[in-house]
């Protein structure tokens, strides 16, 4: 029986993500959201993904390397159930994992000798990948499956901007070249706060996309609007 095992990434991810709060709690719900995965040695030659081109995703999996813990848990409790009711840690995809262990099924956008760009990613900037594995449709779709606990994506709540944000954020998407507007709506109308919280339309959010700062408010319940959108501090 082996007890332990080494394992080294394959690659690291560079994300649009800079934070882990406000990311989509699975992949494919923000397609805007994109990255790059670049690949180490020896893995950064041609020869490691000559056939890619032929697919549209892959699975990726990844190491959630800033929520690593010593002590594995039995219990977790699911954003999806509010924060407040524990379950079984093999019956949750949290990020509190034994092996610190996750997958994510993503676009495949771009193939290069080193680098495959993504898009409709989770992932945080800077995680380390262990393995990419093609997607197949024919095995990896059972029309039959159930979850009783996520049987359907998150209900999407409004998102509207302060014409000044507006601004902003077409200017940083026009010098980033990429959808930031899509990717800042697509984000936030999963709703990234916590289930259990009860803003108050004077409580300010902010989560960083790319190199900006994006921060906003709830003025009202089921709603979400943006209020400044500015270059991070570096």
């Amino acid at each position: 029986m082996i007890e332990t095992l080494q394992m080294s990434p394959v690659g690291y991810v560079r994300s649009c993500f800079k934070e882990k709060f406000a990311i989509p709690r699975q992949p494919q719900l923000a397609p805007a959201a994109r990255g790059v995965l670049e690949l180490i040695a020896p893995f950064d030659q041609g020869d490691a993904v000559q056939g890619l081109e032929q697919v549209s995703h892959v699975w990726l999996l990844f190491v959630f390397h800033q929520a690593l813990e010593d002590k594995p848990r039995l219990k977790v409790r699911p954003p999806r159930l509010g924060g407040n009711q524990s379950m079984g840690v093999f019956a949750t995809r949290s990020t509190h994992r034994p092996n610190g262990i996750g997958q994510s099924v993503v676009k495949l956008e771009k193939v290069e000798a080193g680098r495959l760009w993504l898009s409709g990613i989770d992932l945080l900037d800077g995680t380390p990948v262990l393995d990419i594995k093609p997607y197949v449709p024919y095995a990896d779709i059972i029309g039959e499956a159930t979850n009783a606990m996520a049987c359907a994506a998150p209900v999407l709540i409004p998102v509207q901007w302060d014409e000044p944000a507006l601004i902003q954020t077409r200017e940083h998407e026009q010098r980033l070249g990429e959808p930031l507007v899509a990717l800042i709506e697509q984000c936030l109308a999963q709703d990234p706060r916590p289930a259990y919280q009860n803003p108050t339309p004077e409580r300010r959010y902010g989560a960083q996309f790319w190199d900006v700062d994006v921060r906003w408010h709830y003025p009202r319940v089921g709603l979400i609007r943006v209020l400044e959108v500015v270059l991070a501090d570096t």
